[in-house]
């Protein structure tokens, strides 16, 4: 199966390292691969260092550090409790990061004169105060993984709400009204318990 990573569409795939010789003769296009065991990179797209903020990587970096101290802390053992309690601190991360990043979308999901869902693409990026996430959010909304989410969004009609969907609803309570992006307080606030 390890011709998938011709494949030209975004995934994550674990090889072992006894297949890394085949790898490197396939055509591979558009890929960064990671050597895990020696935390280097085998192949970058030099665009690693530039898609996230400064300020929104450091504060996942700092955010996941914490999380992996307090895991360390708890205990030494590698049980599956412990495999699922950090799964579980990860995902939390990840779920507040796309909240306080694109969970406002919704403020930004209108109705046309044919009673479609049209979501406000400009709108919603200019909403955002902050430049750094702006730019971000320029490339990520080109990209198919929010392409998919917001005609997702767009076609949905009284589906059951995820976990995803739960938070931004908690989110959105809780936002202000002057503010329409919690970007500031997601970073003040990514790593607190």
């Amino acid at each position: 199966m390890i011709d998938i990573v011709c494949c030209p569409t975004p995934f994550l795939v674990g090889l072992l390292s006894s297949s890394l010789p085949k790898l490197k003769d396939l055509p591979v296009e558009e890929a960064l691969m990671v050597n895990l065991g020696s935390d280097r990179f085998i192949r970058q797209m030099d665009d690693e260092d530039t898609l996230l903020p400064r300020k929104l990587q450091a504060a996942l970096e700092q955010a996941l550090e914490r999380k992996n101290e307090l895991i360390n802390q708890d205990s030494d053992s590698d049980s599956d409790d412990e495999c699922n309690t950090l799964n579980g601190l990860v995902s939390e991360v990840f779920i507040r990061f796309f909240v306080e990043t694109v969970g406002h979308y919704s403020l930004f999901l209108t109705q046309n004169e044919k009673g479609e869902r049209v979501f406000q693409r400009e709108a919603f990026r200019k909403s955002v105060a902050s430049k750094s996430i702006r730019r971000f959010l320029e490339v990520f909304m080109e990209s198919q993984m929010f392409a998919g989410f917001i005609q997702d969004r767009e076609l949905r009609k009284c589906r059951a709400k995820g976990l995803f969907e739960q938070r931004v609803e908690q989110y959105l309570e809780e936002l202000p009204d002057t503010e329409q992006s919690g970007v500031n307080k997601f970073l003040r606030g990514l790593g607190e318990e």
